[in-house]
């Protein structure tokens, strides 16, 4: 059984109370500014274990009595159809996805604001299909000389030409489907619009990571800097914590650049001193308190740190990612002390690779590809490709006979049906392609548990894989990432296509 060191009951009772607490230091509406994944936040449950990846939801959830949303989009990321990668869906289709998942925790969303509108076609045509479905749709124009030339940011000429959101709950969260959104923009906005009312609106900043009451250099937080490896995110002491308070505290570059300028705008917008020392002041997150075993989230997060690092090696091989981002990657893993070779499965891939090899004498053409798996149990489960099948493929069907006991000669599904599905990939949907990738392979096998009891064991045995461990030493196809997706399994790769054409 995979092991646990962080308690998802205790933090959502911490971040809840710490929430409302900050709204009753606030002598107005609280703007929580919320970054990162609202639902499905796989990197978290990883580095944590034990955390819900629906966290943030259930915060919300109970805090709903007291909660009005705010959904930003960036209008360029509607009209450049911006995907998100974890769920492979565009940005604008993520709006309104979130939409339904606030519903289903009870929660109601029906504002939407585009920032930096600029009558974009696309962006014209998301408007109105929201509007078509009663959601209300306001529209942000870029704020001129934002950030830097404050006299006009903090004007009607800047704030003040862009409309104001109705909201009525005392806390507001402005949300967003990824980074570059205006959410922070969209706060100061609101706020500026309360101010001149005479209310006294208030910010806060609620991101799971890098976590401040943490190490600077402790694995959760150097795993922060490898999931955003992109973008360059650095962390650092917060040495304006540590000025105003005599405390280590720890935040990221670019909220630590941004502070100085963003306490100066706060300061013009109610008029008054900022309460908040710190860019840690401003936070209310309080995820570093639901930890109880840290050297079971140290090792989780070492191998988050190796799984990004290959990840990062894959995204350089299909120019995804540039030569700096890349050896910033290996940077950090040599900062972490760590070597590619620390993850469980890659030895073992490696090897089977090799006796695979061998098997053809030797003749290796690079269509030659393995994998390896680290069940619940400990135990490491190989399997390489062949003519019918993916080595992921094949690997599912080894680790559910391995988890089962059952015997590596039974075949979990008839060699007739997966020869009918390559029969129908090559003559009748001219597929090049024709052997059974992890996806196809898990409705082969739904379909054979109808008259083979042991894949009917086989399909229940399933849900074990989660959080389990996979390396590959060839980039794995779209169907194959599919199907690791379902499972909730963890993959790498080494940065080899398989085939030598390319």
């Amino acid at each position: 059984m995979h092991k646990i060191g962080f308690d998802s009951k205790k933090y959502i009772e911490e971040q809840t109370r710490y929430i409302l607490e900050r709204v009753k230091a606030s002598s107005g509406r609280l703007y929580i500014e919320c970054g990162g994944k609202l639902l499905h936040d796989k990197h978290a449950s990883r580095v944590l274990p034990g955390f819900d990846e629906n966290n943030k939801m259930k915060v919300f959830e109970a805090l709903k009595e007291h909660l009005d949303i705010i959904i930003c989009i960036y209008a360029g990321d509607i009209e450049q159809r911006k995907i998100r990668g974890d769920f492979g869906i565009s940005y604008d289709a993520d709006v309104l996805k979130m939409i339904h998942d606030f519903a289903d925790y009870g929660l109601t969303c029906n504002k939407v604001v585009i920032t930096r509108y600029e009558n974009q076609v696309a962006a014209v045509q998301f408007m109105r299909k929201l509007e078509q479905r009663g959601i209300k749709v306001y529209t942000h124009s870029a704020t001129p000389g934002y950030p830097s030339d404050i006299d006009v940011v903090v004007s009607d000429e800047g704030y003040g030409k862009n409309p104001y959101i109705e909201v009525d709950a005392p806390v507001v969260i402005v949300t967003a489907p990824g980074p570059g959104s205006g959410k922070l923009a969209t706060c100061l906005n609101q706020m500026y619009h309360e101010a001149k009312k005479g209310l006294k609106p208030n910010y806060a900043k609620l991101e799971t990571f890098p976590i401040w009451n943490l190490p600077l250099n402790h694995p959760v937080n150097l795993a922060y800097e490898a999931a955003t490896v992109d973008i360059g995110d650095v962390n650092m002491i917060d040495h304006f914590h540590h000025d105003a308070y005599n405390e280590i505290t720890v935040n990221y570059s670019r909220d630590l650049e941004a502070y100085p300028l963003l306490k100066r705008i706060l300061e013009r917008i109610t008029g008054e001193p900022c309460v908040y020392k710190s860019p840690t002041d401003m936070g209310v997150n309080r995820c570093g308190f639901g930890i109880f075993d840290d050297e079971v989230c140290r090792k989780a997060a070492q191998q988050e740190i190796i799984r990004r690092v290959f990840h990062t090696k894959t995204d350089y091989l299909q120019g995804i990612c540039s030569k700096e981002v890349y050896n910033r990657a290996l940077a950090l893993l040599d900062k972490a002390g760590l070597k590619e070779e620390d993850r469980s499965t890659v030895i073992p891939a490696r090897i089977a690779l090799e006796e695979a090899i061998s098997k053809k004498k030797g003749k290796d053409d690079g269509t030659v590809c393995a994998a390896a798996i680290e069940l619940d149990d400990g135990r490491i489960i190989t399997a390489h490709n062949s003519n019918l099948m993916h080595a992921g493929a094949a690997l599912i069907l080894n680790a559910c006979k391995a988890m089962l006991d059952i015997d590596p000669s039974v075949d979990l599904i008839h060699k007739k049906v997966v020869q009918s599905i390559t029969v129908v990939k090559r003559d009748i949907l001219a597929s090049k392609g024709v052997s059974l990738n992890v996806d196809e392979i898990l409705i082969a096998m739904a379909m054979s548990s109808i008259y083979n009891p042991y894949t009917a064991q086989a399909c229940h045995a399933l849900k074990r894989l989660k959080d389990c461990d996979i390396h590959f030493t060839h980039i794995p196809s779209a169907g194959d990432i599919d199907g690791l997706r379902k499972l909730g399994i963890n993959y790498t790769s080494e940065p080899h296509y398989p085939g030598r054409n390319i």
